[in-house]
This record gives C-alpha cells, sequence and structure tokens, in this order.
C-alpha cells in the first residue's frame, strides 16, 4: 500500500473514531398469555403483548372503582386518588431522596435527589430522577402494577388504571418511612376474590429502598394468577437529546459464577418490531440466574432487583422482562425530546391455595437503587458490589472492545479521585492528568515524529519512484522498500505509535465524560462553572444561525481556542508534502485537509461537555509544545548529520562524537 493510501486511511479512521465518539457522547422464560392480555396504552408505546397501533387509552377515571372489559365478572376495588410523600428532597435531612408515591396504580410518582440538582444557573433546584411520561395524558408511572392476570377464568385487569386504596404512612425504626396500598378483586356479586398489597419503604442514608408486593386469595378455591410491573420510567435527559445515553440494561450470573449484562440503548427500541427484539435476555450463555435490570441515564440509576423470601438477592418471581419505547407525539424519530425508555417485567405464574390455607398468599419482595452511577460508591457496598452495579456504566467506547477501555478508564477516574484529595478542582485535575500523560508516552510520540519526518524527507523521491513504475505496482512497491530500508525509515513506525495510544486517549476521554464527579464540579468561578456543561462564557439567549437554523445558546470559548490548537499542532506535523506539479491532486486534497480539520472539531464540539473540551484542548496545546520540542530535536539532529556528528544513542539528549576516520591500511 502507498504512503498516500496509507495517510487518508489513518486520517479517515481518525476522523470516523472521532465523529463516533462524538455523536454517541454529543452531537422470556414465561410470558404473558398474549392472547389474553390487551393493554390500554396511554401514548403510543411499544410492549411485549400490545398491538403497537392500538388506540390510546382515556385518563384514568375519578372513581376508584374499575370495572373490566364487556364480558368479564370481575373488577377491582380501591380507594380515592391520593399522593403520598416519604423521605426529603432537602439537604439538611438524612434522605438521599424524595419518592411522591401516587395511588393510581400504587406507582412511584416522581423521585427527586436531595444532594443532586437540575443544574439550572441562576435558580438551581433538587434533581427530579423519576418523572411521569406524558403528564398531560394518562401517565405512566415508574413501578406502577400493570395487568392482573387470573389464568383459570381466563380474565385481566388494568390495575395501572385503578387508585388503589392508601394504608397510610409508618415511621420505622432507623428513621425512615413506609407507605403502602391495596386493591382487592371481586366478582361479580362483589364478593372479593383476591387482595394486593404494595408497601414501600425508604431508609436514611440509603439509595435503596425495599419494597414487597403481595398477592393473597379472600377466595374458597385455588386461583392461578400473573401480574405485570412497570421499572423506573421518565429519567431526564443529561446533556441534550442528540447527547441521550439513556438505556436498558438486564444482568445476569451465568453458571460460571461471572455476572453479565444485555442492552438496549433507545435507538434500539425505537427500531424492535416484536417482542423478542425488546426482551432483555442474555443469549448463549447456557442457564444464567436473572439478577437485576435497570433504566439508566447517563450519570444515574433505576435498578430493580428481585429478592427472594427471605430478603435476600436472587429472587426467582420475574418472568419476562422487555424494554419499552414511549413516544407521547408518536413521530417518526426518536430523539425530538419528548421520548423515552423503561422496561416492563412480569411474574412468574402464582398458584394460591384457598383462604385460610398457608399457601393462600405469595409476597414478592423487591429493592430499589435509585442513585448515580459511580463505581466509587459501588465498590464499598458490598451488595452493590456483589450484584455488580458497575455494569450500569457503559464508557461508549465505539471501536475499542470494553474489556480494554473499562479498566484503562476506570483506572483513570481512580487517578483523578486521587488527585482531588490533593487538589480539589477537576479542572486542574485534568489539566495535569493530560501533561502526566503525554509524558508518559513522549518516547512513543517521539519515535512517531521522528519516522514521519524521514518519510516526509524521502517524499520526492518516493514520489519519482512512483511515476517511473506507476504502471508495474509489484516493482513500485519493492524499490519504495529498498528506499525506506536504505534510509532507515518505516511507514509504520510513523502510524503505529497512534494506534498503540489511541486506547489510553479514548479511556481518558469515555471517564472524564461519564464521571458523576464532574457534573456540576466547577473549574472557575466566573468562566467554566460546571465541567460536564459546555462552558457558556456569554449567554446568548436563542441565537440561530441564518441560513443554517443552528441554535446557539451561548458563547463558548473553549471550542474556539481548540481550533487555534488544533491549527497549530497542524503546523509543526511533519507530514508528507505533495509537489503540486507531481502531483495537483493529492496537494489540493492535503491543502483542504489543513483548512477543514481546524474547524471540524470545534464546531462538532461545540456543544460538548466543557470537561472533555478542555481536556481535548489541553492535550492539544500540550501536543504543539511537545511537537515544538521533538522538531527541534529533529533540526539538531540533522544539522549534527550534516557536520559529520552522529548521537551516541537513538534517545533524545544523547551525546555526540565525531566519526572515527577510516585508517590507509590495517596491520595484519
Amino acid at each position: 500500500m502507498s504512503i498516500k493510501k496509507i495517510l487518508i486511511v489513518i486520517l479517515a479512521g481518525f476522523c470516523l473514531l472521532c465523529g463516533g465518539l462524538i455523536v454517541q457522547s454529543g452531537f422470556p422464560i414465561d410470558a404473558f398469555d398474549r392472547g389474553l392480555i390487551l393493554l390500554q396504552q396511554t401514548t403510543n408505546v411499544q410492549t411485549p403483548s400490545a398491538d403497537a397501533n392500538a388506540p390510546a387509552a382515556q385518563p384514568a377515571p375519578a372513581q376508584p372503582q374499575l370495572q373490566p372489559a364487556a364480558g368479564e365478572s370481575f373488577g377491582a376495588v380501591g380507594g380515592p386518588k391520593v399522593d403520598v410523600t416519604i423521605g426529603s428532597a432537602d439537604k439538611a435531612s438524612a434522605f438521599k431522596y424524595q419518592l411522591v408515591l401516587d395511588s393510581r396504580g400504587a406507582a412511584i410518582r416522581t423521585a427527586t435527589f436531595s444532594e443532586f440538582d437540575d443544574r439550572h444557573g441562576k435558580d438551581p433546584q433538587p434533581l427530579t430522577f423519576l418523572m411521569p411520561i406524558d403528564p398531560n395524558g394518562s401517565n405512566v408511572l415508574s413501578l406502577a402494577s400493570r395487568d392482573l392476570v387470573l389464568i383459570d377464568e381466563q380474565r385481566r385487569l388494568n390495575l395501572d388504571r385503578l387508585s388503589w386504596k392508601s394504608l397510610g404512612v409508618e415511621k420505622l425504626e432507623d428513621g425512615g418511612a413506609s407507605a403502602a396500598f391495596e386493591a382487592t378483586i371481586v366478582d361479580g356479586n362483589d364478593q372479593p376474590v383476591l387482595k394486593l398489597t404494595k408497601t414501600y419503604r425508604v431508609h436514611p442514608d440509603n439509595y435503596m429502598l425495599d419494597g414487597a408486593i403481595r398477592v393473597e386469595n379472600l377466595s374458597g378455591k385455588e386461583q392461578k394468577v400473573q401480574y405485570g410491573l412497570n421499572g423506573p420510567v421518565g429519567l431526564p435527559v443529561e446533556g441534550g437529546y442528540r447527547m441521550d445515553l439513556r438505556k436498558v440494561i438486564a444482568a445476569y450470573k451465568t453458571p460460571n459464577g461471572q455476572i453479565q449484562s444485555t442492552g438496549k440503548a433507545m435507538k434500539d427500541l425505537f427500531k424492535a418490531k416484536t417482542a423478542e427484539d425488546r426482551e432483555l435476555r442474555l443469549k448463549g450463555k447456557g442457564e444464567s440466574s436473572f439478577l437485576w435490570a435497570a433504566t439508566v441515564s447517563k450519570y444515574f440509576a433505576g435498578i430493580l432487583v428481585p429478592l427472594t423470601a427471605d430478603g435476600q438477592p436472587g429472587g426467582n418471581w420475574i418472568a419476562g422482562k422487555w424494554g419499552v419505547y414511549y413516544n407521547p407525539d408518536q413521530d417518526d424519530k426518536h430523539n425530538t425530546g419528548d421520548e423515552s425508555l423503561g422496561f416492563v417485567v412480569s411474574s412468574v405464574p402464582i398458584t394460591l391455595g384457598p383462604a385460610g390455607q398457608p399457601t393462600s398468599s405469595q409476597t414478592d419482595n423487591f429493592d430499589l437503587y435509585l442513585g448515580p452511577k459511580d463505581k466509587g460508591r459501588f465498590d464499598k457496598v458490598p451488595l452493590y458490589k456483589s450484584l455488580g452495579f458497575v455494569h450500569t456504566i457503559d464508557f461508549k467506547a465505539c471501536c475499542c472492545p470494553a474489556s480494554i477501555i473499562n479498566p484503562l478508564a476506570f483506572g483513570i477516574l481512580a487517578v483523578m479521585n486521587w488527585m482531588y484529595i490533593v487538589i480539589p478542582n477537576y479542572g486542574i485535575v485534568i489539566i495535569i492528568l493530560v501533561f502526566i500523560m503525554r509524558l508518559a508516552l513522549h518516547p512513543i510520540t517521539k519515535k512517531s515524529q521522528i519516522a514521519m519526518s524521514k518519510m516526509s524527507k524521502l517524499a520526492p523521491r518516493a514520489e519519482e519512484i512512483k511515476q517511473k513504475y506507476g504502471n508495474n505496482k509489484a516493482e513500485m512497491n519493492k524499490k519504495l522498500m529498498e528506499l525506506y530500508r536504505e534510509q532507515g525509515a518505516s511507514p509504520i513506525m510513523g502510524f503505529l505509535p497512534m494506534f498503540v495510544q489511541m486506547p489510553i486517549w479514548i479511556a481518558l476521554w469515555s471517564a472524564i465524560y461519564t464521571s458523576i464527579d464532574l457534573r456540576g464540579a466547577a473549574f472557575l468561578p466566573f468562566w467554566i462553572t460546571d465541567l460536564s456543561a459546555p462552558d457558556a462564557l456569554i449567554p446568548l439567549g436563542n441565537l440561530r444561525v441564518p441560513l443554517l437554523g443552528w441554535a446557539i445558546g451561548s458563547l463558548n470559548l473553549l471550542p474556539l481556542l481548540m481550533g487555534v490548537a488544533f491549527y497549530l499542532q497542524q503546523k509543526l506535523t511533519p507530514m508528507q508534502q505533495p509537489s503540486a506539479t507531481t502531483n495537483p491532486q493529492m496537494a489540493q486534497q492535503q491543502k483542504i485537509m489543513n483548512i477543514m480539520m481546524p474547524l471540524m472539531f470545534p464546531l462538532m464540539l461545540y456543544t460538548a461537555p466543557s470537561g472533555v473540551n478542555l481536556y481535548i484542548m489541553s492535550s492539544t496545546f500540550a501536543g504543539v509544545i511537545e511537537q515544538y520540542v521533538i522538531k527541534k530535536h529533529i533540526r539538531q539532529r540533522e544539522e549534527q548529520e550534516a557536520q559529520g556528528l552522529i548521537p551516541t544513542t537513538s534517545k533524545m539528549g544523547g551525546k555526540v562524537k565525531k566519526k572515527k576516520p577510516k585508517p590507509f591500511y590495517r596491520f595484519k
């Protein structure tokens, strides 16, 4: 392959890599009987058992009685519509969040953190992490009970439309609070058949709440039932809809004891057509046991963990698990702003003995983690570590295996957190870390630059060979290799160090981009006040670029400085310069590239988080300084060679000596 082609491939690969990173980061066991269940939808929602084209349901009625469809002989009785609040969103309180529970579906209407805010510059408010989907219609709520199936009678009830009876709030011994709701299933004679009770318990200084769903048979005969449950829904977008990192994940323990996960992002659920496409099943791993399912955003996670009867992880009462895509405005795009995602689960079929017998009731216990995706916290809590909550952290490394990127990124985060103890400013930590990385990789970078410089010097002779042997590719490549071998140049050495460094730089990028510690962290009090958001030096309101229609909310200085750094770096990088007379097409292409490169990345990264841009800008300026030093070394070496001097070693700073003249004759 010619040097021109190698260069084009490298540049194209680099552009695709960075573009991919930017696009990604910025710019059932036994399921419901599908012939029996017909879910009432409140939005254009794709579910495993519903027709995506079914009409939207009407808002829930105010009365507590919910009658089934025509011809059915069962109904559900609840209570008046109420909201119940447990926990607290006050920073001074001991609780990590406040839950507003809705009697409709016995669900979580909102979950609001006490220690994280919405990052509103002028008036920050506590961050509402879970919220209803489609607040103007019949809401979809977190942990709402869905359909209840009476298997023998082949009947179903939509319990998410029922206002359950509130049983009030109780204080717990540890200072926490408990709230419960109750629904009663009655037959056509208003005789009670089943009773369902759902309980939530929150505890101080704990992101994990625990709950239970109890199903009790009140009739004199055996009952077989199955029910559905929503997972956490309504997670807000962090970083803009075009940088949406929300997804659903399910984790399993494989037969060899390893924890592995599978997930589906927003675009995957948007494209899904069947229940199988949305199923959260770990494929090809044998009989793996289900551990948990989660809805995650860039920084936070809502993780549902089924428990055994004695409260231990590993409960097997969940059967089917599917990701769900919600599209309230029913448009044909998945990133216009109103879309959301979540998951639903179905219980295994439950057989309940007649009332009064020991088998007449069953309680399904669960834990629900609502908190940040923080490896440090996950490692400190034995339960979180044993369940593999770290799988909720996705570094979005598009071209490198997670087995390489994840250890590097976690290592970088650990170093950053250690440095933060000494220097409590993540902006300064990023800059120092970049320079440390540059110094550590300097020997590799130096070899790369020297190789590229040699290749640049040989460009005219290489071009002559191409012109002379253009019709004989084999001979041309042979002559080129002879030229490079004679001069001690290597095309591969010019680019191989770049590939060696690439995983490290991707890991550093990913660590900075996804770290919860940088969310809301300030660099300077007057500029870059949030490293997870654009630097926004001067607010511009809602300024739009004429003709292009781009909305610019602020003047961001970091991307502009980045453009200057790219320009300087490009000027100092030794590259093969094609002659305008021998290869005018290549010369024109490189000229265009020299103009476009300093403009392209600042435009793509204009609205990227300032922590990422600070890292890129610092790295680029550090690269400019490094290239200046290397270029100076190359120039000195060329001058020494021209004077008949050679270095004693190939390392920078080696002493030089004159060549010893050969003797006129040798003594034998």
